[in-house]
């Protein structure tokens, strides 16, 4: 498997950067259709959320410039970015997402997002053909391991989510939410979950505009809310002492005239905005102002340190896991890159056992059938003798970095047609163990 996984995350590069590589919803597919048609690349994965935007691949033969994909589709200068991203290969790649799915990379250690985010991505990519055979196997495998780090560590049970981080801050403006009014600025998963925390915490009514309105009708009935048309925003948000935005929109959706507006109807009364958009739907400046208070998801990684020490143990044993799975995944995927040999050997031999029997029989005369299943077993215990040393190797050799010139050399002496001339298998994966 010739794998490569690049991107940017929130240890990387600050909001700014990451808002540039974000990629909508509505644009996935398409920008999985510019990443398999890229040179080199037969698979791929994007996965794109708050905290980061990584692009897994499966390549043709050898090594892509994934770097190069990246600066083409978003339209960004190399040498101004190459900076904030991080790239892995091979076994380290695997590693990775490893983590990522068992959210062991994630801002909040333990947050169970991250792996619903991995699989809808997966989804798009496999309904679009993106994903097929390698990384199909992969991801799956990743979904596994994500499932039994939580099986076998307590790692979630003192998580807190990004929805519950923004209620810690709402409490250090406010004091308490007691009777406060939140304004939803989108009607996603994360929304959903901010307004459960926040309501558990003492706010009393949610108000829900989404550019969808019956979206925003089925979450605001979850909360006995009200729904608000997406043309309507401006007039009505003033109505919130706090507002959770995450909309997906190119660009900033609330700036600073907007902001001097409704103070001007708050009378002053302050109004906490957090931000959780990539790319961000507040404009920084809107922190100018006296009484708005304008918290982006980077902003929430002081909250985040907070809850750290609780999980540390955790995902300690959560680590040794992961490295358990990666090397066993990986063992099985050089194990895998013997197999055409090793089955190419075996049909060699027997097209020549075969062939030699039916050369000899009209030498035998008239024989019994016991005759004949001796001859058979005779001639089968001989080449497995032969065919034994050069199976050994080729195991032994799949788990060290020589695995490429024994297989080489092997199918050389014995005359079999390189793996490229063979016809390819048809690869089957099964589903995820979640």
């Amino acid at each position: 498997m010739n794998i490569q996984l690049i991107g940017v995350n929130h240890r990387t590069a600050p909001v700014e950067v990451r808002e540039r590589f974000a990629v909508p919803e509505k644009q996935l597919p398409e920008a999985l259709q510019s990443l398999v048609k890229h040179p080199g690349i037969s698979e791929g994965l994007i996965v794109s959320t708050c905290n980061r935007v990584e692009i897994l691949a499966g390549l043709k033969n050898g090594s892509c410039d994934l770097r190069e994909f990246l600066c083409q589709y978003f339209q960004v200068d190399r040498a101004e970015f190459d900076s904030y991203t991080y790239e892995f290969r091979e076994k380290e790649a695997i590693r990775h997402l490893f983590r990522v799915t068992s959210s062991l990379d994630s801002m909040v250690v333990g947050e169970p997002q991250i792996l619903g985010q991995v699989k809808e991505a997966y989804a798009v990519a496999r309904a679009m053909g993106a994903v097929h055979s390698e990384l199909d196997a992969l991801l799956t495998r990743s979904f596994a391991v994500a499932k039994k780090v939580r099986n076998e560590t307590a790692i979630a049970t003192s998580a807190v989510s990004i929805a519950s981080v923004a209620v810690d801050l709402a409490k250090k403006i406010f004091g308490n939410l007691k009777g406060k009014s939140v304004y939803l600025v989108g009607a996603g998963k994360m929304c959903e979950l901010a307004a459960r925390h926040l309501l558990a915490n003492g706010a009393e009514s949610i108000f829900v505009a989404n550019r969808t309105y019956d979206r925003a009708v089925n979450l605001a009935a979850k909360f006995n809310g009200q729904a608000i048309k997406f043309e309507d925003l401006y007039s009505t948000v003033d109505k919130a002492d706090i507002i959770i935005s995450s909309t997906g929109a190119p660009h900033a959706i609330f700036r600073k005239e907007h902001g001097e507006q409704f103070l001007k109807h708050r009378r002053n009364r302050p109004m906490f905005f957090i931000d959780i958009a990539v790319p961000r739907d507040v404009d920084p400046t809107l922190n100018d102002l006296d009484g708005i208070f304008v918290y982006d998801i980077d902003d929430l990684q002081q909250v985040v340190a907070s809850h750290v020490a609780d999980r540390k143990r955790e995902a300690v044993h959560a680590e040794e896991i992961v490295a358990e799975e990666v090397e066993r995944f990986h063992e099985k995927l050089q194990q895998h890159d013997v197999v055409p040999t090793i089955l190419s050997l075996q049909e060699y031999l027997e097209n020549i056992r075969q062939a030699e029997i039916d050369r000899h029989r009209g030498k035998f005369g008239e024989i019994t059938p016991q005759q004949e299943a001796a001859i058979d077993a005779l001639t089968r215990a001989m080449i497995n003798k032969i065919m034994h040393t050069p199976i050994v190797a080729l195991k032994t050799a799949a788990k060290s970095p020589e695995a490429e010139t024994v297989v080489h050399l092997i199918r050389r002496v014995f005359n079999l047609p390189e793996k490229s001339d063979e016809p390819q298998a048809k690869s089957t994966t099964n589903g995820a163990d979640s």
